[in-house]
């Protein structure tokens, strides 16, 4: 690759990561903490994915960086900071990991709420952009990030170096949180959960958050004064991630026979229909929903108990729309 061509890719970059941060300002993402809009303008997104896999006809099409043809180089780039999900590595044809979508990636760290120099534990290491983003607002040295696979948790934490935030990355059990650098003011995670893993409970601080796929959503549960109980709600957004794997991963499928098409297409009834899988029939779920007002997200809600309890909830965590959630007693 010629060095004025270089150069070229580094204008360009510069341009592309400015307008991924008038596309997300437009979405309103961080509106309630605009901190987050100079961390998404000073880490480059496309030094954690020097490859990755766009779909075609009958698989998928790889783009990288060091691409022989430079129109090519610039197609990876281009698509490096457009506002999508990046499939990144794949495993005998399927997705194993991958890249957010960097304004939903805004709204989960916005959710957060994370203070200047919070200890942050991050689940699923993925290409390592989201913890770079973490490490620019509270530091490198507060974040650890962990995965099961050891060949993600390699590269994630290649690309952090090579960004300039070497952030702790560990390969193990997210679902078993990791206590060695234990407690946490935060707990994230970037995998989908049936349910939220006790030992996360054990390993935030009182008054901590944990944020955390469940669902097709996204919930924040607040860690309360003695450490023994969290519960929050749902955030407004809808989410899609992989399973957390080696732990409480993404609840099976709810069977849809017997439903009506026009609910089947409802995105926030199949949000209930998963989040009340295998506790509630899917027409008792039906009734339900249509009951209550057809009601968002944020009307639903978690808590966690230090006994290993954990429920969901319908307006009110002691009402009477209640639903046990996987692995409690």
């Amino acid at each position: 690759m010629g060095a004025e061509h270089t150069r070229d890719l580094e204008r360009l970059a510069v341009r592309a990561r400015a307008g991924l941060v008038r596309e997300i300002d437009h979405s309103g993402a961080w509106d309630e903490d605009p901190v987050w809009r100079e961390a998404f303008a000073e880490v480059p997104r496309h030094l954690f994915v020097p490859y990755y896999f766009v779909g075609v006809p009958g698989g998928y099409e790889r783009l990288w960086g060091e691409h022989p043809d430079p129109k090519r180089r610039e197609r990876w780039l281009r698509g490096a900071y457009a506002d999508e999900p990046l499939a990144t590595r794949l495993r005998d044809g399927e997705l194993v990991s991958s890249s957010s979508q960097p304004s939903l990636m805004a709204r989960m760290l916005v959710g957060l709420r994370v203070r200047d120099g919070d200890r942050v534990l991050e689940i699923g290491a993925g290409t390592g952009y989201n913890a770079a983003l973490l490490a620019h607002r509270v530091g490198a040295g507060n974040v650890t990030s962990v995965d099961l696979d050891p060949e993600v948790a390699e590269s994630a934490r290649a690309h952090l170096a090579a960004a300039g935030h070497p952030t702790t990355v560990v390969t193990g059990d997210g679902a078993r949180g990791w206590p060695e650098r234990a407690p946490y003011d935060r707990i994230m995670a970037t995998c989908a959960l049936r349910a939220v893993p006790g030992e996360w409970l054990g390993q935030c601080a009182p008054r901590g958050r944990i944020l955390a796929p469940l669902s097709t959503g996204i919930v924040a549960l607040d860690v309360a004064e003695d450490g023994q109980r969290a519960q929050g709600r749902f955030l407004h957004t809808s989410a899609y991630f992989m399973a957390l794997r080696g732990g409480v991963g993404r609840e099976p499928e709810p069977s849809l026979s017997g439903l009506p098409h026009p609910v089947l297409r409802d995105e926030l009834f199949r949000f209930l229909l998963t989040l009340t899988s295998g506790r509630r029939e899917p027409r008792d779920v039906l009734e339900l929903w249509e009951r209550e007002g057809r009601p968002e997200r944020e009307r639903f809600g978690v808590t966690v108990r230090g006994d290993g309890r954990q429920w969901a909830w319908l307006d009110d965590p002691e009402g009477p729309h209640t639903w046990e959630l996987p692995g409690t007693p």
